[in-house]
């Protein structure tokens, strides 16, 4: 019995393989196409339901369609009730497994009929060309699938007469709690439903399992997945904890839901096919839970957010509550979730400077300076993080231009801790207006209704400050040399010209790559990156 069981646990083995590799080809493959489709078509929870039904159907990867709804979040393109809607949906999308295994892998036998497709997916993932070779991935994988179907089917069927229904829990209340603990056990361990519906597929062609029995195992499978889901959010950003917690109750829920259908459904069934048809009415039964499940949740996404927001309050540094490691597996999530935390550090900057200088700003919703030079460490540690692929162009363009902000932002923040400098720009007339000049350049900064104007003029400003370096030099000097300036406030107020003239040229150049960022393609702007060099360290 021992060497019996050893083709199914080789079955599991290789569908577990044939999916991973079936789900990467597929979601390299759609790559940036995958948040395309998803922004596009979600619109309110009910559109978002659809599109992450369809999108996870298409990929097999719940896992994708919800690191794309996180991203999203974070970076301020849905809303959180959205990003729900994508997520009820993937499981929807999840099913669509099951309908394929059933049909294609039970009912057509196709396991020894993709030996030749796995070659035919080898010599193209052996390509050296990028979309062929995914695509022999996916190839590859897809075949895998119904080989290890093939081999489970084998090794059960040995089992025959040995194992059946009577060594399982009794289809009772007590018995079915019992199996539905294994279904999350059996997820736990494969840390993959799909390849848990596939077993228990597998069990009931082999009649090891009655349909009750089954279903109930399916159940608990589909419980079993919030556990990956809270492994992967685990200190994870705000938005990362809140998908794993809204998961963990929708699922609870749907399961609760599904394990009362269970014996309806399953009188039903019996009542209607009898055992005709049992794996195709395991997978109906799987599916119609779910969209069930689904359909009772959509008209209460906003109140149900709204609990998970009270459940999961923001944690963590407010400039970078964007930023999480669960979005670091799309790269272009996590370059969109980085550019809002450069956005809010470059206003929180500005406010700083702008309070520091004098100028008004509105309210008491600044930051101090060690949370800033914080988040600004944090932010460059998080880009650090973001592995991209060969194709990655725009991302690896934006990464740059947030890199070359953040550096301007560093360098900025210790200007602001030249106080003596700062200090001395009321005390003469022609700094004073200098200021003034800065500070109307900079009251737009933190809302910008046209970036370009704002970019001009701080360059306008940047000219002007290098100018007057030199007249307030020969000024200032001058007047030590007549003794109507004492030496030391001389050189003080020289050191104050210089802050002003390095403190306008960082804004221009932080504002001038913003602008980039928010321009894929630069033109003219691209040259002017490089017409001033930074005036150096004092």
């Amino acid at each position: 019995m021992y060497w019996n069981v050893l083709p199914a646990l080789g079955g599991i083995g290789l569908f577990l393989i044939g999916m991973l590799l079936l789900t990467g080809g597929l979601k390299t493959l759609a790559g940036a196409r995958l948040r395309s489709i998803l922004g596009r078509f979600t619109s309110t929870p009910a559109t978002g339901a659809a599109t992450g039904a369809v999108t996870t159907a298409a990929i097999q990867s719940s896992s994708a369609t919800t690191v794309a709804a996180v991203g999203f979040v974070a970076s301020g393109l849905l809303t959180f009730p959205q990003a729900l809607g994508i997520i009820f949906g993937a499981n929807i999308g999840t099913t669509m497994t099951g309908w394929l295994v059933a049909i294609l892998g039970f009912k057509l036998d196709l396991g020894q009929a993709m030996l030749p497709v796995i070659l035919l997916g080898a010599l193209l993932a052996l390509s050296g060309k990028r979309k062929i070779s995914y695509l022999g991935q996916a190839l590859a994988g897809f075949s895998l699938i119904f080989i290890g179907i093939e081999q489970m089917k084998s090794g059960l069927e040995a089992f025959q007469g040995i194992v059946t229904p009577a060594d399982f829990p009794s289809d009772s209340w007590a018995g079915r709690l019992k199996l539905v603990a294994l279904g999350v056990l059996i997820t736990l361990v494969t840390q993959s439903s799909s390849a848990g519906v596939a077993t228990a597929l597998a069990a009931l062609s082999a009649g090891a399992v009655n349909f009750p029995q089954a279903a109930a195992l399916v159940i608990g499978m589909d419980v079993g997945t919030t556990f990956t889901a809270v492994l992967a959010t685990l200190g994870g950003g705000t938005m990362a904890r809140r998908t794993g917690v809204a998961h963990v109750i929708y699922n609870l829920m749907t399961g609760v839901m599904a394990f009362f259908l269970l014996g309806p459904f399953a009188a039903a069934v019996s009542y209607w096919h009898g055992s005709a048809q049992p794996l195709t009415a395991l997978v109906a039964f799987h599916s119609i839970f779910n969209l069930l499940g689904v359909i009772l949740i959509l008209p209460f996404a906003r109140p149900f957010a709204r609990l998970i927001e009270f459940l999961v309050p923001d944690r963590g540094a407010a400039l970078t509550q964007s930023l999480g490691h669960l979005i670091l597996r799309d790269p272009a999530a996590a370059t969109a979730a980085a550019k809002v935390a450069v956005n809010r550090i470059t206003a929180a900057a500005v406010h700083h400077l702008r309070t520091l200088t004098g100028a008004p700003v509105p309210g008491n919703s600044g930051y101090e300076w060690g949370h800033i030079s914080a988040a600004v460490t944090e932010t460059s540690t998080y880009l650090d993080k973001i592995e991209l692929s060969g194709n990655a162009s725009a991302e690896f363009a934006e990464i740059k231009g947030m890199y070359h902000i953040l550096d301007h932002l560093d360098r900025l923040l210790y200007r602001c801790t030249q106080t003596d400098r700062i200090s001395e720009l009321p005390n003469d007339g022609r700094l004073r207006r200098l200021t003034g000049l800065l500070a109307l350049a900079t009251a737009g900064f933190e809302n910008v209704t046209s970036p370009e104007d704002c970019e001009k003029t701080l360059d306008r400003v940047r000219r002007i400050t290098r100018a007057q370096r030199s007249s307030q030099r020969d000024r200032l000097i001058s007047e030590a040399a007549e003794g109507t300036l004492p030496d030391e406030t001389a050189w003080t107020r020289l050191d104050a010209v210089r802050w002003l003239q390095r403190v306008s040229y960082h804004l221009w150049r932080i504002r001038l790559h913003l602008n980039l960022l928010e321009n894929s393609s630069p033109g003219p702007r691209a040259r002017t990156e490089k017409a001033e060099l930074d005036p150096g360290p004092d």
